[in-house]
């Protein structure tokens, strides 16, 4: 499908088929979200893939929205905050050194170490970091998944630490996301949208 009529096309899909999601495809999901950009290459996203229908029925406890377990998949979208340490930061960037991803460019003459070094301001402000950068290899995995034929639907609204618990996930991983997944009953009509005018603050030229 050409790239734009894939973003035009993503909806929040509610309503789903119970064909089951191939292991392909999902591989194909994850594929996508691991090309995405981060700072620092961070790449601080982790994955929880769930498919089981006790598993789903247990989730169900943190989520207040039914359609979300109701779904033949859903993937747990983790942040890894192990991902801010210096030790894990080093290894990334290293790998950025050795790729000359800097060069040529004024960051070129950048001390190794101080790079390193140069973090956010604070906890909150890492975490946002983090975040922001799983955020996109969401966005990646979502557009993949309107390419596929299927759909998802971002899911913030759940008991973090109820969802953690039934997911036994290590003190590191910190859901951020529900993502169901699966082929739509029906795609749904396209949604309002501001106008460029509405969003636009100024041109600068």
């Amino acid at each position: 499908m050409e790239f734009l009529n894939v973003i035009k096309d993503r909806r929040s899909v509610r309503r789903f088929k119970q064909d089951a999601v191939p292991d392909e495809m999902i591989g194909e999901l994850l594929d996508a979200a691991c090309l995405a950009p981060s700072g620092r290459n961070c790449q601080p996203w982790r994955f929880v893939v769930v498919k089981s229908l006790s598993c789903k029925k247990q989730l169900a406890k943190a989520v207040p929205q039914p359609f979300v377990t109701q779904a033949p998949l859903v993937i747990a979208v983790c942040v890894d905050t192990n991902a801010m340490s210096n030790e894990y930061q080093k290894q990334r960037t290293e790998e950025l050194f050795k790729a000359r991803s800097f060069f040529p460019s004024p960051t070129e003459k950048l001390d190794f170490n101080d790079y390193v070094n140069e973090k956010g301001t604070g906890p909150e402000i890492n975490q946002s970091f983090l975040n922001l950068n799983v955020a996109i290899a969401i966005d990646h995995l979502t557009l993949r998944a309107v390419d596929l034929g299927l759909g998802t639907c971002w899911v913030m609204d759940f008991d973090n630490k109820k969802a953690k618990e039934i997911l036994s996930l290590d003190d590191r991983y910190e859901p951020l996301v529900l993502l169901p997944v699966g082929f739509p009953v029906k795609r749904p009509k396209p949604r309002p949208r501001l106008a460029l005018e509405d969003i636009l603050i100024k041109k600068i030229y």
